[in-house]
């Protein structure tokens, strides 16, 4: 769900690059950190919302949005104007939701079905999110929830935030948008 002044995400698909820098990533799916070190070569697989998935020694991996630098692109961070009346924007949210992406699938966490449920507190300036996985064995879970996190800080007046990361009900393909199903070919 974008928001209808929602950026285009950068796309820097198939790219090769070099990291300028030493960079701490995460393997996926297992989740695991892994040291790159300057020099090493990698293939960007995806550059969509809060991070970059690239193809590094025949593994995914995943940098962090503010470790984009390393990999000589600049970060991708959100910026939104704050509303006068000092309340959270629900539309900023989604948006915010929207560009945390599944390092496996070029699909945002919102289009995949993966958020069950968001609610704004505006006294206590806190956005909650319940969500799930995939898969409940994916081992990106925390970087996800971290992602989402980080994410819903971005929108104005979002003090706190907490995510629920929930299996009951699992996911399956049929909550994917109509856009995602597009994307991934994933049709029902």
């Amino acid at each position: 769900m974008r928001a209808p002044n929602a950026k285009k995400p950068f796309n820097a698909q198939g790219r090769e690059v070099e990291f300028e820098r030493e960079c701490l990533v995460k393997v996926v799916p297992a989740g695991d950190d892994l040291m790159v070190p300057k020099g090493a070569e990698a293939i960007i697989t995806q550059a969509l919302g809060a991070s970059y998935t690239l193809l590094y020694h025949g593994n995914l991996i995943r940098i962090d949005g503010k470790d984009a630098d390393a990999i000589g692109l600049s970060t991708n961070a959100l910026e939104f104007e704050a509303r006068e009346d000092g309340q959270i924007d629900e539309d900023h949210v989604w948006e915010a939701l929207g560009m945390v992406y599944d390092p496996e699938i070029p699909v945002n966490v919102v289009s995949l079905g993966l958020v069950y449920k968001m609610t704004i507190d505006q006294a206590a300036q806190r956005v909650a999110v319940v969500m799930t996985l995939t898969a409940p064995g994916c081992g990106m879970g925390d970087v996800l929830v971290a992602d989402v996190k980080r994410r819903l800080e971005e929108v104005p007046y979002v003090t706190s935030s907490h995510v629920e990361l929930v299996f009951e009900p699992p996911w399956d393909r049929t909550m994917m948008s109509e856009e995602a199903q597009l994307e991934t070919g994933m049709f029902f």
